[in-house]
């Protein structure tokens, strides 16, 4: 694995540990201990300056150990990124559906974020925001850290627009454009959400662009950025988007399926930006399948 790709940082717990190497197999239990002396041999367990710590370093509460994950036999995803920007503080990209933005789980190679930092040559890169890994379409990324909170900002605030595509069942009951409010909490198991009763967290403007019989094309618009926010309320509408295996139920799936993505596209970002004060916008290239 390169040396550019970031690492995973933990903080040591409280332990009857003496080494290092000791707390980081029982606090990382699935990870069997010659996966750790492996790591730990290539210099790929560091701490919080970079320098390599040796197996036997011994354990003290608070340090702050650097790792890089890695996972083995990972499975490709056969699809590329697009750049549509590079400069000296922004890089946008126009990301296909089933490749992840950032490692996690068993991807850590195929993510976008890995592929950019290998690609740029730059390991400062740090995306703004996330979109699901089934998701397609535009994900912004700081490139300097100096003016990252600048531009993190326009996310905290609501100061940048949002807007996507999805195909989904047809709802001629319902009156549009509307705007669906709720609360959204983890749901069960870990990896979906919930709609539940309370004070609303999330807020999506939603409107038809196209009607093709049965489905329709809806325009959506994310005020806030609540994990699978879009999907949920959709589902919640009564219109679940498009090839959607986790609402509203869970579809029981051995692998990707490449040939049925979920309709759903990250289409446009506009924003005035916070260090030029001009207005600037970027649109996907990718389209959404029409219906069959």
């Amino acid at each position: 694995m390169p040396r550019s790709i970031a690492a995973s940082t933990f903080h040591l717990p409280p332990g009857p540990w003496s080494t290092v190497l000791d707390g980081l197999c029982a606090q990382f239990a699935q990870i069997p201990r010659a996966q750790w002396l492996d790591r730990f041999a290539r210099g790929r367990v560091q701490d919080e300056q970079g320098r390599a710590l040796p197996a036997d370093a011994p354990y003290r509460v608070g340090l702050c150990v650097r790792y890089f994950r890695e996972v083995a036999d990972e499975v490709p995803i056969p699809f590329r990124e697009t750049l549509l920007h590079v400069d000296a503080h922004l890089v946008v990209v126009d990301k296909p559906h089933f490749l992840p933005v950032t490692p996690a789980g068993g991807f850590v190679q195929e993510t976008v974020l890995t592929r950019l930092i290998r690609t740029l040559e730059n390991p400062d890169l740090v995306p703004l925001h996330r979109i699901d890994r089934h998701t397609a379409g535009l994900v912004m990324f700081s490139a300097d850290p100096a003016s990252r909170a600048a531009y993190q900002a326009l996310f905290r605030e609501h100061r940048i627009e949002k807007h996507y595509r999805a195909w989904a069942p047809a709802l001629p009951q319902l009156e549009f454009p509307q705007v669906r409010r709720s609360r959204i909490v983890a749901g069960e198991p870990f990896f979906r959400m919930q709609e539940v009763q309370g004070e609303a967290n999330s807020e999506t403007r939603i409107d038809v662009l196209e009607r093709a019989g049965q489905l329709w094309l809806y325009a959506l618009q994310p005020i806030t950025g609540k994990k699978h926010q879009l999907r949920v309320h959709m589902s919640g509408l009564g219109a679940p988007i498009r090839h959607d295996t986790f609402y509203p139920g869970l579809t029981e799936q051995a692998a990707d399926d490449y040939a049925h993505p979920l309709q759903l596209l990250a289409q446009a970002l506009s924003f005035v930006d916070p260090l030029s004060g001009k207005r600037r916008q970027f649109l996907s290239e990718r389209e959404l399948l029409s219906p069959e």
